[in-house]
């Protein structure tokens, strides 16, 4: 199981990176959570425990998402290569296995608390699959990511994002002090996604499921370890690496 590390101080989130601007939108292939209670149930817990912290911008369910690949900028992107990129999209992965994942204990990092799933493989594996087939719809030079960041990819699901510079330690004590169940969740589908940033949060407004073969495991059937049972945040207060 991999160790969480908490970060000391926080940082604004919501710099604009580039290229971004206001009213300017995105298209990106994520995994939305609307049909998983499990998880949603999990992430309110958290969210109800920081929800008198200050410079927090805490995620509401309709915009919780587990981030796996961007496309590109709306404007740069025709309707046809969309379209290319999505029956792509489709062919690389409509006979990979949902996986099945489990989430637990949130972690502090330099702009946003999140629960990281674990394990990472399956969906590091989906990622890839994902960034071929953008790939082969628009070619390695219109993929901007390079193909080592797959091995850094952390997946996770996003709680709350920082608006601006701030000491971890109310948060991590916020969240240390909840206790709840960890959550087992099998994806079912990657969505292709329309968003903009423009209110201090990614709030797509189009979404196109697009489905993933039944995982082998299925729901109900990976076990979730004894020590995860129970909340129980560590106390080190490591630097990301």
């Amino acid at each position: 199981m991999d160790t969480i590390e908490h970060v000391d101080q926080l940082q604004d989130h919501w710099w604009w990176r580039p290229g971004w601007r206001a009213g300017r939108h995105f298209y990106a292939c994520h995994i939305t959570i609307e049909d998983q209670p499990e998880l949603q149930r999990l992430v309110a817990r958290y969210r109800a425990a920081l929800a008198n912290i200050k410079g927090l911008d805490l995620i509401p369910d309709r915009w919780l998402h587990l981030t796996m690949q961007g496309i590109g900028f709306v404007d740069e992107v025709s309707d046809a290569d969309l379209g290319a990129v999505r029956d792509a999209i489709a062919g690389e992965t409509v006979q990979v296995q949902g996986p099945t994942v489990v989430f637990h204990r949130p972690v502090v990092r330099l702009e946003a608390v999140y629960l990281p799933a674990t394990p990472a493989a399956p969906l590091r594996d989906l990622r890839a699959a994902v960034r071929s087939g953008i790939v082969r719809a628009l070619g390695a030079g219109r993929v901007a990511d390079a193909t080592e960041s797959l091995a850094n990819y952390r997946p996770h699901v996003s709680i709350a994002y920082s608006n601006t510079d701030q000491d971890a330690e109310p948060i991590v004590a916020a969240l240390r002090a909840v206790e709840a169940d960890a959550a087992r969740v099998t994806f079912a589908h990657l969505s292709l996604l329309e968003f903009h940033r423009d209110n201090r949060m990614y709030e797509w407004v189009s979404s196109q499921p697009l489905p993933l073969s039944p995982g082998a495991d299925g729901p109900g059937r990976t076990a979730i370890p004894r020590e995860w049972r129970t909340i129980g945040m560590p106390d080190g207060q490591g630097r990301p690496k």
